[in-house]
């Protein structure tokens, strides 16, 4: 079972917020194991008197460290956290970085109609600060107002929409921690060498353009104009082919998965039109950007990782489920390492589609539907590995769209899968082939957010 630990953000014998984690441990045992850790021994932060290494500290690096994801409970102190819990987060990021990549879900009590909103987005600003450097579960937030008329006599909560909308905001939360794990497993981890990643494109390859603006919304323009770019029914001869630019076009966008090229200097360079919505979002304006402007900044850790993966052959493909998957939906994100004619890496092919139709198609023409595997022990909210033949058990997801990881990191944040993905699920055979997945409709956040 994943293992959190929560922290309420106060030293006051009586806490709400407290009190909510409490709740939330009890209530949904059944769903993930938390721990609640207390601040109240930590001294106020004096770097000029340094207690790292003091008990208090090194209990609290210890258990964040080897948490799985942290929820934390913050009350509203004139708009802000508390100077304890402020405190408690400098010893926890100035000689020891516990957080550093550790998923982190933000919930908060407060008297008033607010419910600790100022507070929680005063916290997300600290957890993501330089020296922090936590991925903070982007969106569905959890405001609770009117906390001393929302617990009955045992500590439970009173309203259930109240305690639905907490479940819901859980299990995506802990979708939302199996891809940040699995994208840091899949890359070896957020290594010094990853971390060099050039995501601001500074470098120059063979096929750099020199003399543009990467970031000009008309990059494309101009730099086809530069190189003498052709186009329109000019030919081009390929590998196995010899088709016009125009052709080449209607070829590429016409197919039924959303294209995207990286290159090896990591400047976002390519994507298919295929007109409609898409999948993973993308604009005109940003095709010659580098890959540092097309990522929400709390993804480019998770980024570098992965592209440092592809980069070094630690694996050839990186994929991921999207979290917010449900039974309509399943949107898968592949990242495919290209090399050149002498192995040479090149640069990343990722491409975006949704399994669903095909799965539908699949057992409307078989007969079949999909049916629970009890004895599958793979969580269905997740699976990811690399493309190994290892089996990890994981969620992930990943988008160039900032957009895409509060409603589908992305993740952005941030990379795992499975080739061979383990589903909670078997093909059994029904005549009428009724799709019945298990899929959770209720789950909806994205790394992409990274991504």
């Amino acid at each position: 079972m994943m293992k959190l630990v929560g922290i309420a953000g106060t030293v006051e014998d009586k806490s709400y917020n407290r009190m909510l984690l409490e709740f939330i441990a009890n209530h949904f045992s059944g769903l993930v194991d938390i721990e609640i850790l207390s601040i109240d021994d930590l001294p106020m932060f004096d770097q000029d008197n340094d207690v790292t290494n003091s008990g208090a500290v090194q209990y609290l690096n210890r258990k964040i460290s080897n948490a799985d994801g942290v929820i934390i409970a913050t009350p509203e102190h004139n708009h802000t956290i508390t100077a304890a819990l402020k405190s408690a987060l400098e010893w926890l990021s100035f000689k020891v970085h516990p957080f550093s990549d550790k998923p982190v879900m933000i919930v908060g009590a407060s008297y008033y109609e607010q419910g600790s909103s100022r507070a929680q987005l005063n916290l997300r600003q600290i957890l993501e600060a330089p020296g922090v450097n936590a991925i903070v579960f982007p969106g569905n937030e959890f405001l609770l107002a009117n906390v001393k008329e929302a617990f009955d006599d045992d500590g439970n909560l009173k309203d259930e929409k109240t305690v639905a909308f907490l479940q819901s905001n859980l299990q995506k939360f802990k979708k939302f921690v199996k891809v940040i794990n699995s994208m840091n497993k899949a890359a070896g981890g957020t290594d010094e060498a990853a971390q060099a990643e050039d995501l601001d494109a500074t470098g120059k390859i063979s096929t750099t353009v020199e003399g543009v603006d990467m970031t000009a919304d008309d990059w494309v323009e101009q730099a086809a104009k530069k190189v003498n770019a052709v186009d329109g029914k000019t030919y081009v001869k390929l590998d196995r082919g010899l088709l016009t630019v125009d052709q080449l076009n209607y070829f590429l966008n016409s197919m039924p998965i959303e294209l995207t090229y990286a290159d090896s200097n990591n400047q976002f360079i390519y994507y298919n039109k295929m007109g409609g919505k898409m999948l993973a979002p993308r604009t005109p304006g940003q095709v010659g950007d580098p890959l540092s402007k097309v990522h929400p900044k709390r993804a480019i850790r998770g980024v570098k990782s992965v592209i440092h993966a592809l980069r070094t052959g630690k694996t050839d493909m990186v994929s991921m489920p999207v979290p917010g998957n449900g039974p309509d939906k399943y949107i898968m994100h592949y990242y495919k390492a290209m090399h050149d004619e002498k192995g040479e890496y090149v640069g990343i092919n990722e491409f975006v589609l949704d399994l669903i139709p095909i799965i539908k198609w699949y057992l409307k023409k078989t007969g079949q539907k999909l049916t629970a595997d009890p004895n599958n022990k793979v969580d269905a909210d997740a699976s990811a590995s690399t493309k190994d033949d290892s089996s990890t058990d994981a969620d992930a997801s990943a988008s160039v769209d900032d957009d895409a990881a509060d409603t589908s990191a992305n993740v952005d944040t941030d990379a795992s899968a499975s080739v061979d993905e383990n589903d909670e699920s078997t093909t059994t055979n029904d005549s009428k082939g009724k799709d019945d997945g298990g899929s959770d409709a209720t789950a909806s956040a994205s790394v992409e957010d990274w991504d």
